[in-house]
């Protein structure tokens, strides 16, 4: 392999990749060609396992997926790891669910990476908000309708309990997208609630989005936490709240657990 260390150059680069939600078909033509060249993958348990089959039969894969009280490994060793594998020089492709610098810590992996000298190139992905919608035929903005749009996650960092903007995120002209809050919705629900957002509120929930394992419900606000418990298990769930979720086609717009 080529040195990259010489002067002015540093080491790496380590490319933070967006995996997109899950169908291979939606990553960018360059985060396919970094990871069809790959030696060594760093991924996360939200990166789907058709888009990991990409990777080179040969190349090194290392799993430091984090679920809820279940960490493969803490962020700190994640840092460490790519660090290291930067000095080996290895084509490194650290590979994230949806975008890495949207709820995927690629940030604080980046600022890791530079301030050991190392070169650190990302490369978007599609965000799970916009895929899930998608693969429900939704907009997630409409005239009249939602004039705005907020993402945010659904868990506190590190065992703090979740607080937000309740009143700010309770309005009727935005389109509220929770990533990672299956275990919290029952409490952003209630939050949403007593802030004014109305109990008759269309919401949506999508298990594995984009994928073969899709499931998802259509609901309302007030009934969402319920339905919810349906998606209890493996996979990914990302809820969408707003007027929005109305419009999805009729053959989506049901209160039962439905197949993509």
């Amino acid at each position: 392999m080529p040195d990259r260390s010489g002067p002015g150059h540093g080491l790496g680069p380590v490319h933070l990749v967006g995996a997109g939600p899950g169908d291979p078909e939606l990553l960018t033509v360059r985060a396919r060609r970094l990871l069809e060249r790959a030696e060594a993958v760093v991924f996360d348990r939200l990166v789907s396992p058709e888009v990991l089959a990409l990777a080179p039969p040969a190349a090194l894969r290392l799993d430091v997926g984090k679920a809820p009280g279940r960490h493969r490994a803490s962020q700190d060793e994640i840092n460490a790891l790519l660090v290291d594998l930067a000095r080996s020089g290895l084509e490194v492709v650290r590979l994230k669910g949806g975008d890495p610098f949207t709820f995927g810590r690629g940030g604080e992996e980046a600022a890791h990476l530079r301030r050991h000298g190392i070169r650190v190139e990302v490369v978007p992905g599609v965000t799970s908000a916009s895929g899930c919608a998608a693969a429900l035929g939704l907009p997630l903005t409409q005239r009249g309708l939602a004039h705005g749009l907020r993402y945010v996650t659904g868990h506190g960092q590190d065992g703090v309990p979740l607080e937000l903007d309740w009143a700010g995120l309770a309005d009727p002209d935005t389109t509220l997208v929770v990533y990672m809050g299956l275990g919290q919705i029952g409490r952003i629900a209630d939050r949403l609630l007593a802030a004014g957002l109305p109990a008759t509120t269309p919401a949506a929930a999508v298990q594995s989005g984009t994928t073969p394992r899709q499931r998802h419900l259509v609901a309302t606000l007030g009934t969402l936490a319920g339905a919810a418990a349906a998606l209890r298990g493996e996979g990914p769930v990302l809820f969408i709240i707003g007027r929005v979720v109305a419009l999805a086609p009729a053959e989506q717009s049901c209160h039962a657990l439905a197949s993509a």
